[in-house]
C-alpha cells in the first residue's frame, strides 16, 4: 500500500464512530396485507446495467412476499442519482405523498449514501481528509432520514441496505484503493441503522460470490436481474429473521 492509500485508510477509520451494538427486533407481520414503501437511489428505483428502469430488489422482494401468501402494496420512491439530502427533501416536503405512504407501511426499505460518496471520489483522491467530511455528512443525514421515518411510523419495520462493491471490472490496484472507502460507508450505515432501531441488511458478500455476473456491464455499477434477486433474498432473510 502506497503512502496516499495509507493516509486515506487511516482517515477513513478515524471517521467511523464508535457505536455500541443495538439489537433491532423486527416487529412481527400479523396481517396478510402488507404496505411496503421503498426509498433510495437507483437501486431502489430498479435501474439496470444499461441505463433503463426495470424490476429492482423491491419488486423481487414483493415476489417473495407473495410466494408466502402475503398481499403486498408496493410504493416506490427511489430515484436514480439520489443522495441522502434528496431523501431528506422528499420526507420533509411530503413529495408525492411520501409521508402518508410511510404512515401506512408495515415495511420500509432504504438504500442511500453511495452517490454521496461516489460524487466525492475526485475530491477525496486529491485531499484524503475529505473522506471524513463526506462520511460525517452521510452519517448526519442518515440519522435525519431514519428519525423522520420513525416519527412518521414508529411501528414500521425499517430495513437499510449495505452496499456491495460496485467495481469488479477495475484493475486490482484501483479496487484496493476504493475498498476502504466502501467498507467505511457500510460501517457508517450499519452503525446509524443500529442506533436508530432499523435493521441493517448487508449485500456485499452475496454479490461478491458472482460479482461479474451480477454487475455485468464494466462501465456501469448497477445489478442484473439476478443480482437484484440476490439482494431481495437478503432483505427477505432479514424480514423473516433467518
Amino acid at each position: 500500500m502506497n503512502g496516499r492509500k495509507k493516509i486515506i485508510s487511516f482517515l477513513i477509520m478515524g471517521a467511523i464512530f464508535a457505536a455500541l451494538p443495538v439489537s433491532s427486533f423486527a416487529k412481527e407481520l400479523n396481517k396478510e396485507q402488507v404496505d411496503y414503501v421503498s426509498l433510495g437511489d437507483s437501486l431502489a428505483a430498479g435501474q439496470t446495467p444499461y441505463r433503463q428502469l426495470g424490476d429492482g430488489y423491491a419488486d423481487y422482494l414483493v415476489d417473495r412476499f407473495e410466494q408466502s401468501n402475503y398481499h403486498v402494496d408496493l410504493t416506490k420512491f427511489g430515484v436514480s442519482g439520489f443522495k441522502t439530502a434528496n431523501v431528506i427533501n422528499q420526507l420533509m416536503t411530503n413529495e408525492n405523498g411520501i409521508q402518508e405512504a410511510i404512515k401506512q407501511a408495515e415495511v420500509v426499505t432504504l438504500d442511500i449514501g453511495a452517490n454521496d460518496l461516489l460524487t466525492s471520489l475526485t475530491q477525496i483522491q486529491q485531499d484524503p481528509a475529505q473522506a471524513k467530511v463526506t462520511l460525517e455528512s452521510i452519517k448526519k443525514n442518515l440519522y435525519v432520514i431514519l428519525d423522520k421515518i420513525g416519527k412518521l411510523n414508529p411501528n414500521a419495520n425499517v430495513y437499510v441496505m449495505g452496499y456491495y462493491h460496485p467495481f469488479p471490472h477495475l484493475p486490482e490496484d484501483q479496487q484496493e484503493a476504493l475498498s476502504p472507502l466502501l467498507d467505511a460507508l457500510n460501517q457508517t450505515i450499519q452503525a446509524v441503522s443500529q442506533a436508530s432501531n432499523a435493521t441493517f441488511v448487508p449485500t456485499e458478500k452475496v454479490i461478491e460470490k458472482q460479482e461479474k455476473d451480477y454487475i455485468p456491464n464494466p462501465h456501469d455499477i448497477h445489478l442484473s436481474s439476478d443480482g437484484y434477486q440476490a439482494v431481495a433474498k437478503e432483505f427477505w432473510k432479514a424480514i423473516m429473521n433467518y
